[in-house]
Formats: structure tokens, C-alpha cells, sequence
């Protein structure tokens, strides 16, 4: 039989059902950030964003994010590469271990963290005789974040790897490129749009990460205090128009990296729709 189309009341129902979720899950709560945020005016909003502990929260968040992102660039590239080009015994395990930190509540990732290194765990003792700290410390949030971070770009390559084949690398090899040339010349780029989407990805739940931090930075104010740390801090000391303040940086992070995001794909849509057309 064939397949009878949806009749228009069932099509205006089912986009009209799903702009009302959107707007109630998504848009709303994104605009009332804005809105309790300037409720006392742009000086206030200033004020807040621009007090002392406010910016040293935004530094660290900044600095973590510039540390985690190239790291888990380079990681999931050669995870991406690896699981995607090459049969080899584990593989499956690999993958498995890829996908940890989805699986894994921050909280525990960040437990597991004072469990390694704190100064009653399995390496603090032997951290701290050589005035190393993690926890309650910068490493402690990098790592923490990385771990939480770690699958997003990895992610988005494997599938393209796998789908794309060894033929374009071996012919590349046949002809007398190293393996340097390769990657630049022939594997870069038909992943660039998949290692951008990771890394914008990435980048978002860097500057966003709350519990695995959390557990681990000790909030000390001005030194381990990330911006959803601190907006935390306001919170709960009742200034909640600092609180929202702070939070409407985060969530200016996050819709640049949802535009940034919509334009790459438009624009791979788009280079791929010529390709095709070249093609015919």
C-alpha cells in the first residue's frame, strides 16, 4: 500500500507542538537569562560582570578552555583516525572507553579525580611530597574538563573516517606523499567540517562544565572558580541579579557557538551542493 501523505491539520499540529516545546524548553528560559540580567540596567550588568571575581572566573574558564580544546583536538583526531581507518584487536574496547564520560555523571568523574589525586588518594601523597597539587587546584579543573570533554570531536570524526574509506590515502601513499602530506592534503580536508562541529561542541561544554569542576576546584573565589561556579556562588548568596549577569556570559558563549555552528553547515551544505553539481 502506498503511503498516504499527512493531511495539513496533522502537519500544522505536529510543527505547531514542536515550535511550543522549543520555545518553552529553549527560547524562553535563554530569554529570561537576558532579561534578569539587565533588570537593574546596563550599569548593574557591568558591575557585575566586571567585579574582580567575576573576571578572574572568566580568565580561568578562558584559560581551561584554551588548554582542553587543542588537547582533545589532537586526541580525537588520532582516535578519529585510528578507530576510523585501521582494523586492529581492542577496537571495539576503544570505543567503549570513547564513550566513558557520556555514560559517567560528572560528579563521579570528578569523585574519581579525588580518589587518584587527592591528598588521601592513590598518587596525592606522592603529588604532594613534591609540591604538586591537583585537586583543589587549575590541574585539577583541566583535567576534569578533559575527561568530560574528551568524546565530542572524537565523535564527530570516527562515523565520517569510517565512511570515507582508506581509497583517496593509499592512492595518495602510491604516489609518493608522506604521511604528513597526506593528512594536510587528502584527510583534513573532508573532515574539516566534522573536527569544526567537534570543536565547537567541545569548546561549549568546556567553558559550561559545572559538576566534574565542581567537585574538584574546592570553590576557592578569585584562584578555582570557573563563571558556572561563580554564578553558583552568587546565587546562593542571594544576588541574583549578579548571578543572572554572569550566566548571560555563558549563555552568549553558547549562542555563538550555535550560529558559528549553523553558518559551517550552511556553508558545507553548500560546497557540497556545488561539488555535485560540478560533478554532473
Amino acid at each position: 500500500m502506498s503511503a498516504r501523505p499527512a493531511s495539513p491539520f496533522a502537519r500544522f499540529a505536529l510543527v505547531s507542538s514542536a515550535l511550543v516545546l522549543v520555545a518553552l524548553i529553549l527560547v524562553l528560559p535563554l530569554i529570561s537569562v537576558f532579561i534578569e540580567a539587565f533588570r537593574g540596567g546596563v550599569q548593574a550588568w557591568f558591575e557585575a560582570v566586571s567585579h574582580p571575581d567575576a573576571v578572574a572566573a572568566l580568565k580561568l574558564t578562558l584559560w581551561v578552555a584554551a588548554i582542553v580544546v587543542p588537547v582533545n583536538v589532537i586526541l580525537g583526531v588520532v582516535a578519529g583516525w585510528a578507530l576510523g581507518k585501521f582494523e586492529f584487536p581492542g577496537r571495539s574496547l576503544l570505543i567503549t572507553l570513547i564513550d566513558l564520560p557520556f555514560a559517567v555523571s560528572p560528579v563521579v568523574a570528578g569523585l574519581l579525580f579525588i580518589l587518584l589525586f587527592g591528598r588521601r588518594g592513590w598518587f596525592g601523597p606522592w603529588l604532594g611530597d613534591r609540591g604538586l597539587e591537583v585537586i583543589f587546584a587549575p590541574t585539577g579543573i583541566i583535567l576534569a574538563t578533559l575527561f568530560v570533554t574528551f568524546p565530542f570531536v572524537a565523535r564527530e570524526l570516527i562515523p565520517l573516517m569510517q565512511s570515507s574509506g582508506n581509497e583517496e590515502e593509499e592512492a595518495a601513499r602510491v604516489l609518493g606523499a608522506g604521511f604528513f602530506q597526506t593528512f594536510f592534503r587528502v584527510t583534513l580536508p573532508n573532515i574539516k567540517w566534522a573536527l569544526l562541529y567537534g570543536i565547537i561542541l567541545c569548546t561549549a561544554r568546556a567553558v559550561g562544565e559545572f559538576g566534574a569542576v565542581s567537585v574538584v576546584s574546592g570553590h576557592i573565589r578569585g584562584q578555582t572558580n570557573t563563571l558556572p561556579l561563580e554564578v553558583e556562588i552568587l546565587y546562593n548568596e542571594y544576588r541574583t541579579q549578579a548571578a543572572f549577569s554572569v550566566a548571560s556570559l555563558l549563555a552568549c558563549v553558547a549562542l555563538v557557538a550555535l550560529v558559528v555552528k549553523a553558518l559551517a553547515r550552511k556553508y558545507s551544505n553548500e560546497r557540497h551542493r556545488n561539488d555535485e553539481k560540478g560533478v554532473r
